[in-house]
């Protein structure tokens, strides 16, 4: 865990559904038992399990996993609406369950938004009357609404589409204007939910490029949450993967990928282009050469480094980050981090 005060802190999170959900917690933390033992035995179905996960300011937390895992669970908890069995949801250190009806509202309003997988844009509203929405629910000025509404809906590539209607817009569009509409509530967090899923790729890839674009500029903690790992691998600053509501790994996407925890992981990681994902920074060894092939940027991924020394990997490069040097890379080094560690399951 980090040493900065988190904007999020989830500890010891539960969710059991079911009518018993505090009677049958002991059998799962005290007993051990897990979802299916649960749902056989008890005909309760276990959610969430033991979460602790902190979520910096300024972040892109990314938490997924494949169906049924929890994440959708988990991101519903951050605005209640769900309510743990057991633990604690702390919001800028404050315990959002002992929130009275009224703060959570405010909470709701002006400390988050949301954008969803299937838009939930009103279709019989503008798309500018659509990215008010927040600030029409606030009770703000309709000069106001119109301005910061223009503004985002620039921001995000849809200027001049204000007095079109969602029918009129394609897929990728609409979730423009969800998003839009999130960035005008100027809320600190932003809850998005498989916002990308229902879009075709290359305008996914679209959409992931103007989400990162925008966080440089906006520094916004956003939560993110999604089934596709290299979706995960290409937004994520804080990666949580989950699996039957429990935390399997957590930590820096590369980190992940270079030293999968579990064997779960480590089928799950197997497949990606590595190549790709992986940064020089995270191959990278401490400073020792005297003559490099040349300077390469930190964050450059390795499938440029392989095009820019042609495949020769007696070459070493000098890395640089900011202007100064802070390590070197050795393609030998580069050649063996593209290999996966095999499975504990491939080598059964």
């Amino acid at each position: 865990m980090s040493d900065k005060t988190p904007k999020v802190n989830l500890r010891g999170l539960y969710k059991i559904f079911g009518a018993r959900d505090k009677e049958v917690l002991k059998h799962v933390k005290e007993d051990g038992m897990g979802k299916e033992e649960l749902l056989e035995k008890h005909g309760h179905v276990l959610g969430l399990q033991a979460i602790n996960v902190e979520m910096q300011a300024g972040e892109i937390t990314v938490v997924m996993g494949l169906s049924g895992s929890g994440k959708s669970t988990l991101i519903r908890h951050l605005n209640r609406l769900i309510d743990p069995t057991d633990g604690e949801i702390l919001v800028d250190g404050e315990d959002v369950m002992k929130l009275s009806k009224i703060e959570l509202r405010q909470m709701r309003q002006e400390k988050m938004s949301m954008v969803f997988q299937k838009f939930a844009l009103l279709p019989h509203r503008t798309v500018k009357q659509n990215a008010a929405m927040s600030l029409n629910v606030r009770g703000m000025d309709k000069a106001t609404q119109n301005t910061e509404a223009l503004k985002w809906l620039e921001r995000v590539g849809l200027g001049g589409y204000e007095n079109h209607y969602p029918s009129q817009l394609s897929g990728g569009m609409q979730q423009r204007v969800g998003i839009a509409r999130a960035l005008a509530a100027n809320t600190d967090i932003m809850l998005m939910d498989e916002a990308f899923s229902a879009l075709d790729p290359l305008i996914r890839t679209d959409m992931q490029n103007l989400l990162l674009e925008l966080q440089v500029e906006l520094h916004k903690t956003i939560i993110f949450i999604t089934h596709d790992l290299d979706e995960a691998l290409k937004l994520a600053d804080h990666l949580v993967i989950l699996k039957d509501g429990a935390v399997i790994q957590q930590g820096e996407p590369q980190e992940i990928l270079l030293n999968p925890a579990d064997p779960y992981i480590e089928d799950f990681v197997s497949d990606i282009n590595r190549a790709r994902v992986l940064r020089v920074r995270s191959v990278m060894k401490h400073l020792e050469s005297t003559e490099f092939s040349g300077d390469v940027e930190a964050d450059d991924n390795l499938e440029s480094l392989i095009a820019l020394s042609e495949g020769d990997t007696s070459l070493v490069y000098r890395v640089i980050s900011e202007g100064e040097p802070i390590g070197e890379l050795n393609m030998r080094d580069l050649v063996k981090a593209l290999v996966p560690r095999i499975s504990s399951t491939q080598a059964a």
